[in-house]
């Protein structure tokens, strides 16, 4: 067996804030939308993320996420300007111990989303 991709899927009550969060703020496109599914599939480059209402299926009260989304990018600097002012900020851009330059910040449901730079790469 092989286990050529992996794409997250987010739930969230807020459907198109979300899709405009991903589209507008970090330059995501909306590739494929269902709005009577309650889906969407987003992309940007080689990323793939999914979008979706929770349906019956579904047990969801609240966005809940125990860990973070990391994306590896080659520009933290002019990604951290231009969102800056308008997310919520979990930390501002630092060099960690790691040799990983890097940021976080929450979605407009509170998932936290890290992005990072290899100062060894």
């Amino acid at each position: 067996m092989t286990i050529r991709s992996l794409t997250p899927m987010l739930w969230t009550e807020s459907f198109q804030e979300t899709i405009d969060f991903y589209t507008r703020t970090l330059g995501f496109v909306c590739g494929d939308r269902n709005d009577e599914w309650g889906w969407a599939g987003l992309h940007h480059g080689h990323i793939d993320l999914m979008i979706a209402r929770p349906n019956a299926h579904t047990q969801f009260d609240r966005p809940v996420f125990t860990g973070s989304f990391y994306f590896k990018v080659d520009d933290i600097d002019n990604l951290w300007n231009s969102v800056k002012d308008m997310v919520d900020v979990v930390y501002a851009p630092e060099v960690f111990a790691w040799n990983m330059y890097e940021f976080a910040i929450r979605d407009n449901n509170g998932y936290i989303l890290q992005f990072g730079k290899d100062l060894l790469e």
